[in-house]
């Protein structure tokens, strides 16, 4: 990762770069901006809504000769996720996305591929939820709709 994002080049972030909006989004969300935050920041929240995990974030630092562990990209990960700034997915047992779209919306997981593709809210709609268990609410609902290729 190039110096300019390190957080001690940053200074005092009066205008709209990069490094000065990872800085920030990791400010409001209470985390301390660490070189390992902001860089794997840099690389997450670079270009648009992103579905990632945790092995595919970890070669992209490394292919930008960012050195660091897996496990300290699953903990950042889980860290930005318990601070709000990502959505986890669980597509299958022992298979965790992070969505960098935290509205409300639903996927599609194409099987053969491995790809994760947003479906719009408004495309999908569930008229009749169960009847809920007293005391409780809903507090979101995830659907993930399975893609194959067509023979």
């Amino acid at each position: 990762m190039p110096d300019s994002l390190r957080p001690t080049d940053i200074g005092p972030c009066r205008d709209s770069t990069e490094p000065c909006r990872i800085l920030s989004r990791l400010s409001r969300a209470g985390l301390r901006p660490t070189r390992q935050r902001l860089d794997l920041g840099a690389l997450l929240f670079r270009a648009g809504n992103r579905h990632v995990t945790a092995e595919q974030l970890h070669a992209e630092a490394l292919a930008a000769n960012i050195r660091v562990s897996l496990a300290t990209v699953y903990n950042t990960l889980n860290q930005f996720r318990d601070a709000g700034l990502l959505r986890e997915v669980v597509v299958e047992a022992g298979s965790t996305w992070f969505d960098t779209n935290i509205d409300d919306h639903h996927h599609f997981f194409h099987e053969n591929s491995r790809h994760l593709q947003d479906i719009c809210c408004t495309q999908l709609t569930l008229p009749d939820l169960p009847c809920l268990p007293t005391g409780t609410k809903v507090a979101r609902v995830d659907v993930i709709i399975r893609l194959r290729d067509a023979e």
